[in-house]
């Protein structure tokens, strides 16, 4: 996952503190399949830092182990010590199974709505219409995990 570039970083003042803080929402970009059907590979996001996170969330996290790399999972479940983070696509791992619960603080971001850019394939007035219809959506908790942690 790679922040646009064409997004510059924003700041504001903070109210009684004089330093400058994030602005809580920004876009990013999707790179990879491990979020294959929820979010595909040149998907942009818009994410909230600091947001609640429950059971079910699309997150920006730093990875466990690469603490330079942000990736994008599910967070499936609380546990002590986390969040058990998976990836939508079962075939491209990458997620808590390997490496385990993922530390609160390296838990960023709440992923709040997808755009799906336009393809050159789709020029099409069928194309253009069906894209219009699908490119913004919201990325809630309402695809389910429960089924994938029963099977585990």
């Amino acid at each position: 996952m790679r922040e646009v570039p064409e997004v510059p970083e924003l700041t504001q003042e903070q109210p009684g503190r004089g330093l400058a803080a994030r602005v809580p929402f920004q876009v990013v970009e999707v790179t990879g399949p491990s979020m294959v059907p929820t979010l595909h590979h040149g998907d942009w996001l818009l994410v909230q830092y600091g947001a609640a996170v429950r059971p079910g969330d699309v997150v920006i996290l730093r990875h466990p182990f690469q603490q330079d790399l942000l990736v994008v999972k599910r967070a499936a479940e609380r546990r002590r010590g986390g969040w058990w983070v998976l990836a939508d696509n079962t075939f491209a791992g990458g997620d808590s199974t390997d490496y385990g619960t993922v530390p609160e603080e390296f838990v960023l971001a709440r992923v709040r709505a997808r755009y799906r850019p336009l393809k050159k394939d789709q020029r099409s007035v069928r194309g253009v219409v069906t894209w219009a219809v699908f490119a913004l959506r919201p990325v809630s908790a309402a695809r389910s995990v429960s089924r994938r942690l029963r099977a585990r």
